[in-house]
């Protein structure tokens, strides 16, 4: 293997590749083709380049996160340890924590309607382990989603004082609590959804489905939305359980109501956001940056965005991604991707998660306009994706204009009479 080349268009004479060597508290570079390596070798490469302009040194440094996501049973109770440490994968860490002297320290974010319900327990569980906390209450609703609300923990956080390394924030609550302190990390900014934010994953997502018993049941559905994404797109199991059991799941607000199974995984509960978690998992993982734009979760997000800021708070995330979904099935029948009687039984399944599946707001001129943001933000390309079959999808750069017309117009005529508006 040759770690010196030479530029065929003449612009660099050669391009030298090094390795970083960590030995006596500091690094160096060595050549590629060294042999002999004493220390700690990084992953990290730097690669010289010198042409007439000057030299030029370019830095490959990969970055590798860790994230745990674990689903749990009885996360207050004081002798779990999932709260405090469940976002250890080293036994290693976790033992030299365990045999620190050293006070531990938990800052805390909560939904104040969470706090509400949650918060007592949530002190008496660290009060109980001994841990010093700090609560902070907060009105995270999708209107108030702003750097405001950043600044006001991030202030908070530095009266308390924490230890960046060893003593991680908790965030408790839904979907916006969790964009402004932890995940994707996203507020809105100039009346856009999400237009400011990384994308860091919190060291560990923590599910325990106890808490949806204090959920009410239009935000139960609302979630319920994301999970039939995830099975539309590539999991036609999860759609046939939705499609079976999900009225069911929404009216016990998914708590197992009878004696839990031998193996808890198997009720339809358990199994159910197990096969969601696992599925958006495997569409995350590979491309927590977006590095690749054709993305089958972005199914629902078209012109839901769009949608859910012009009418704020009128609808729920969940909810705007549905009428979205909805609209994108009749676009696939349309292209001849879907059956009828597969158009149908995706309708009736949201139907029976009490989803709405149109809106009188979701004009076809918000729909072209969404469209056209798509193109300008997906590097000129479309990107829609498109069920092909109950369970499987495709990304799709060549649906015509006419198409979503005559889609969208049989979409209104088939459910505008009957559509289930949101109390």
């Amino acid at each position: 293997m040759s770690h010196t080349s030479k530029i065929s268009d003449g612009a660099c004479d050669h391009v030298t590749e090094f390795r970083l060597v960590h030995a006596d508290c500091t690094w160096s570079r060595q050549t590629a083709d060294s042999e002999r390596i004493e220390g700690q070798l990084s992953d990290a490469k730097i690669y010289e380049s010198a042409s007439e302009d000057g030299v030029t040194w370019t830095v490959v440094s990969p970055i590798v996160f860790t994230y745990r996501v674990i689903q749990c049973e009885r996360l207050l109770d004081a002798s779990n340890d999932t709260l405090l440490f469940g976002h250890i994968s080293n036994p290693t860490e976790l033992q030299a924590l365990n045999n620190n002297s050293k006070v531990m320290k938990r800052f805390v974010v909560i939904d104040e309607t969470v706090n509400d319900l949650y918060g007592s327990q949530v002190a008496a569980y660290f009060k109980a382990r001994g841990v010093m906390y700090k609560i902070l209450p907060l009105p995270t609703t999708e209107e108030n989603k702003s750097m405001t609300l950043v600044t006001k923990i991030l202030e908070e956080v530095h009266k308390f004082g924490i230890d960046r390394r060893t003593e991680p924030i908790i965030a408790i609550g839904g979907g916006v609590c969790l964009d402004i302190t932890g995940a994707k990390t996203g507020v809105n900014f100039a009346n856009c959804k999400n237009k400011l934010g990384s994308y860091i994953p919190p060291v560990a997502a923590l599910l325990d489905r106890s808490f949806l018993c204090t959920l009410p049941r239009r935000h139960i559905s609302n979630g319920m939305a994301e999970m039939l994404k995830m099975a539309l797109m590539k999991h036609r199991q999860l759609f046939e359980l939705l499609e079976k059991e999900g009225r069911h799941l929404l009216d016990s607000s998914f708590q197992t109501l009878s004696k839990i199974p031998e193996n808890v995984h198997t009720d339809a509960a358990s199994l159910s956001m197990r096969l969601s978690i696992e599925t958006m998992l495997e569409e995350l993982a590979p491309n927590l940056w977006e590095d690749d734009l054709d993305r089958l979760v972005d199914f629902g997000h078209i012109i839901s965005p769009e949608l859910e800021m012009k009418i704020l708070p009128a609808l729920l995330h969940g909810e705007a991604v549905n009428i979205d979904m909805a609209f994108m099935v009749y676009v696939a029948h349309e292209r001849g991707f879907l059956t009828e009687e597969e158009k149908r039984r995706i309708i009736v399944c949201m139907r029976n998660l009490d989803l709405p599946v149109w809106h009188s707001d979701c004009t076809l001129d918000l729909v072209l306009k969404s469209i056209a943001e798509r193109l300008k933000h997906s590097g000129g390309r479309l990107r829609m994706p498109l069920p092909t079959a109950l369970g499987k999808a495709r990304i799709f750069n060549d649906t015509e204009e006419s198409t979503v017309c005559q889609a969208f117009k049989k979409w209104c005529d088939e459910q505008c009479e009957t559509t289930m508006k949101p109390e």
